[in-house]
């Protein structure tokens, strides 16, 4: 195992991150912006580097200034945690070459699987379904045309370079593909550094369903069982929950093992989460790969029992696998939501501002991961993730009511500052959701239809 792990991130993972290392013994460094100097990671981290201004592409996208802190500090390996450069192959590769282990998967097959086009190629060479459309990008909006005209609409246009639920546009009709083509490609340019776009089948009323991998560097795999991400917003996740429901056991049974055989044809190594789209045929089809922890990681741990932080770092260290399928018995059902710091009512727009009061929920079978507190300034620099509350129980009912009375405990206030709180209440009291057959419109059918579920906003006293 590592001596000393540098932590390449801030904010709840961050401090995650940290935990799980000093469990095992491993000391840490965290670095930081100087919007983050008080962070909790910082406090307790047994060192911290200064890295950069608040902005983040001058401090936790600076790779350069990482891998000075590391090798300053002596660190042994970088853990990225999610977002930032957690997949970026530049960077895993830039770690090699300073003599830093990089915890996630070889920077050839980060690569690779960051580009959707050539994660979908290699995914239909390895068996698994895809949706109708094109494998590979298309330069030209009348290449575009053919395609969806093929296929039929809707259809999606994706970048290929995607993420973070960014860098998509559904189209609906021939007549607006030219402008969601354009605008799909100068989002993307702006965001990734790269304008190749693809188009595929957009299905409506489909299930974002995910599967868990842990692989060695062995040639061992294991698959931790399914998720569903069904419960977003402008394709970021609100609301997850472990395992999918409502998922008969054959189709979870072959999707799990199209996962994994997947993930094994490609080298992959560490922790990483192939994800899915079932449509109401209960028939799946590949998505993307995550080459790193999830934000929803705490549902799989909670029902495994199996501590995926742990796990990326005995991989990354060259440990064979500790566990076998047969070692993985999932049991029960947990349900974690988003604590944003946003307005449901503007369109999820941030409301930054200062926490007069942050005190998180407690109880029994209830986890809380945050780096808030009383006092802390929740910034327009970053993602508007302030916590993730999860909670487990025998059985899906008794999870749902669970987190409901976390949700109802959770006290947060501060000078304009709103969550996502009352939009997730309203969610579980729907009743398309709690009969557990809903779909990736839930949310958009809420919005138009605020009064159909949930207690009104103003029985939201603390939000």
């Amino acid at each position: 195992m590592f001596e000393k792990v540098l932590i390449a991130n801030r904010g709840e993972i961050a401090l995650r991150v940290l935990r799980a290392c000093r469990e095992l013994g491993v000391r840490t460094v965290a670095v930081y912006s100087s919007a983050d100097a008080d962070s909790a990671a910082v406090r307790l981290a047994d060192e911290a580097v200064r890295i950069g201004p608040a902005d983040g592409r001058r401090s936790y996208l600076n790779a350069a200034a990482i891998v000075e802190a590391a090798r300053r500090t002596g660190a042994q390996a970088v853990h990225p945690g999610y977002g930032f450069l957690s997949e970026d192959a530049d960077f895993a590769e830039i770690c090699a070459e300073n003599g830093l282990t990089f915890v996630g998967p070889p920077p050839p097959v980060m690569a690779a699987l960051s580009d959707k086009s050539t994660a979908r190629a290699l995914m239909r060479r390895a068996g698994l379904p895809l949706p109708a459309g094109s494998v590979e990008t298309l330069p030209t909006v009348e290449r575009a045309a053919e395609v969806a005209a093929e296929v039929g609409y809707p259809v999606i246009v994706k970048a290929a370079a995607g993420g973070g639920g960014r860098g998509m546009t559904v189209v609906r009709a021939a007549a607006d593909l030219p402008r969601a083509y354009a605008r799909t490609r100068a989002a993307a340019q702006a965001a990734f550094g790269d304008d190749r776009v693809y188009v595929e089948r957009y299905l409506t009323d489909a299930r974002h369903v995910e599967v868990q991998v842990l692989c060695d560097g062995h040639g061992n795999g294991v698959h931790l069982g399914t998720r569903d991400c069904s419960v977003q917003r402008r394709h970021q996740k609100l609301v997850e929950e472990a395992p999918a429901p409502s998922l008969p056991a054959a189709t979870a049974d072959a999707l799990t093992a199209a996962a994994l055989r997947g993930v094994l044809e490609v080298g992959f190594t560490g922790a990483g989460t192939v994800e899915f789209l079932v449509d109401d045929h209960d028939r799946f089809h590949f998505l993307e790969i995550n080459c790193r922890i999830q934000v929803e990681h705490p549902v799989t741990e909670m029902i495994t029992g199996v501590d995926l932080v742990h796990e990326q770092l005995h991989i990354a260290a060259g440990v064979p696998l500790r566990l076998r399928q047969a070692d993985v018995r999932p049991h029960g059902v947990a349900v974690e939501c988003r604590v944003n710091v946003e307005d449901p009512d503007a369109g999820f727009a941030p409301t930054p501002g200062r926490l007069d009061r942050f005190h998180p929920p407690g109880g029994p079978f209830t986890r809380v991961d945050t780096h808030g507190h009383p006092g802390y300034v929740v910034g327009p620099h970053y993602d508007s993730l302030l916590a993730k509350v999860a909670t487990w129980a025998p059985d899906r009912d008794l999870a749902l009511d669970r987190l409901e009375r976390a949700l109802a405990e959770f006290d947060i206030a501060g000078p304009g500052v709103r969550t996502t709180i009352p939009f997730v209440r309203r969610v579980l009291d729907d009743a398309a959701f709690r009969k557990g057959r809903y779909s990736t419109g839930l949310v958009d059918r809420l919005l138009r239809d605020p009064d159909r579920a949930g207690p009104p906003r103003t029985d939201q006293r603390r939000n």
